[in-house]
């Protein structure tokens, strides 16, 4: 009978495992829920999208395949990052800092591509890059080095707010630079998660989250209370939207309203795979952001609860690989992966069911976007790369 058992490195975290014979540990369950979830993707973008594409004259299949050509080549990055060893990318830490700051201050050059009203990707030899992407899995690197290399220091008033200000500068350029205020709050989410795997001390992370509960009521109280003749801003009216999305409905509540029109006409098994009626020009760009909805439309409440318990099986098997690691990095990397995946999640749904303000988050391997499923397979290459550094024992 094999099991799991973990060998970890009790000395300085961040510190290689010693080598120990065995096989090395490989997830199938994970490795079906990836590909289940990205062929999914692929179907849904191809539903989704086929209206839209036809009627631009691109051909029906125009985003799928494109999405198809970026699964390939995230396939190839996975395979790669699973191969190599994930200690390898530790020389690297900071230069993947430093590399993902320029490329996000690239989008005020001739290199910035401005999509539907919105300068946040860069054309780098013909290729789309979003460089928010990059910043995200540059981010779960460094963070998870400076908290090996810090250590027992984390819970020293001086090493955890060197930790919180790590992010900083990435989290001010995506709002400054690219107006992605949505990106750069997940930044810092994933850098905070990080910080509370790998501290004893939770007592600071409660109150933090609490500070940030009674900031966020505050900010809506204060937007609420306004009058409206005053000039607010863009967010300010998507709270507002948020709110009442009837009383914006010609406006900037038009594409809630049309995503809760998509949801609640589902009902329970959904109108069936292709026969959404939202996603023929009432939803702008269905197969971004809002494609939750039409999951919802098409499979019903049933459809929607399978990929939410897809997602959490991912989830699951991903903190079985972190809590068996061979070392405190290892285990710190894949922490970083699954808030990535988990907070846009949560974010993404809670969008599209206006459970909070609207905002641009793209569902993990279902969304349209090349940059953010090619990244999203490379970091989950990473977490195979972690799997390996576990090893079977054979029990007697």
């Amino acid at each position: 009978m094999a099991t799991i058992t973990p060998f970890r490195q009790p000395s300085r975290p961040g510190r290689r495992a010693p080598e120990v014979p065995g096989a090395s540990y490989i997830d199938y369950s994970l490795v079906f829920t990836l590909i289940f979830l990205i062929g999914f993707g692929l179907i849904m973008i191809y539903s989704t999208s086929s209206y839209v594409a036809s009627m631009s004259g691109k051909g029906s299949a125009f985003y799928m395949i494109k999405q198809f050509n970026a699964v390939l080549l995230g396939t190839v990055l996975m395979v790669v990052f699973a191969i190599v060893p994930y200690h390898f990318w530790e020389r690297f830490a900071f230069v993947g800092y430093a590399v993902s700051a320029v490329m996000i201050l690239l989008v005020l050059t001739p290199l910035g591509k401005n999509i539907i009203g919105a300068t946040r990707w860069i054309y780098i030899g013909g290729i789309s890059i979003q460089p928010a992407e990059v910043a995200k899995m540059a981010l779960i690197l460094f963070m998870s080095y400076m908290c090996c290399r810090i250590g027992k220091a984390i819970v020293t008033p001086k090493g955890f707010f060197l930790l919180l200000a790590i992010p900083l500068p990435i989290f001010l350029l995506l709002w400054r630079v690219t107006k992605n205020l949505s990106s750069g709050l997940i930044v810092y989410g994933i850098a905070v998660l990080i910080m509370f795997v790998a501290s004893p001390d939770y007592k600071r992370y409660i109150l933090m989250a609490l500070a940030a509960a009674a900031v966020a009521i505050l900010v809506v109280s204060i937007i609420v209370n306004v009058p409206e003749s005053s000039a607010l801003s863009y967010r300010g009216r998507r709270v507002l939207a948020w709110l009442d999305p009837g009383a914006y409905a010609s406006s900037i509540g038009f594409q809630t309203l049309q995503a809760l029109y998509a949801i609640g006409s589902g009902g329970m098994f959904g109108k069936g795979l292709g026969q959404s009626m939202q996603k023929m020009g009432f939803i702008p760009e269905p197969q971004n952001d809002m494609i939750f909805s039409i999951i919802c439309e098409e499979l019903g409440l049933f459809g929607a609860v399978a990929v939410i318990l897809l997602f959490l099986l991912l989830i699951w098997r991903c903190m079985i690989i972190a809590n068996n690691a061979s070392d405190m990095f290892g285990a710190l990397l894949v922490t970083g992966v699954i808030g990535h995946i988990a907070i846009q999640v949560i974010l993404n749904i809670a969008v599209c069911t206006n459970t909070i303000p609207n905002t641009g988050v793209s569902l993990p391997f279902i969304s349209y976007g090349g940059t953010s499923v090619m990244l999203l397979m490379a970091e989950m290459g990473v977490v195979f790369s972690v799997s390996r550094g576990i090893k079977l024992k054979e029990l007697s």
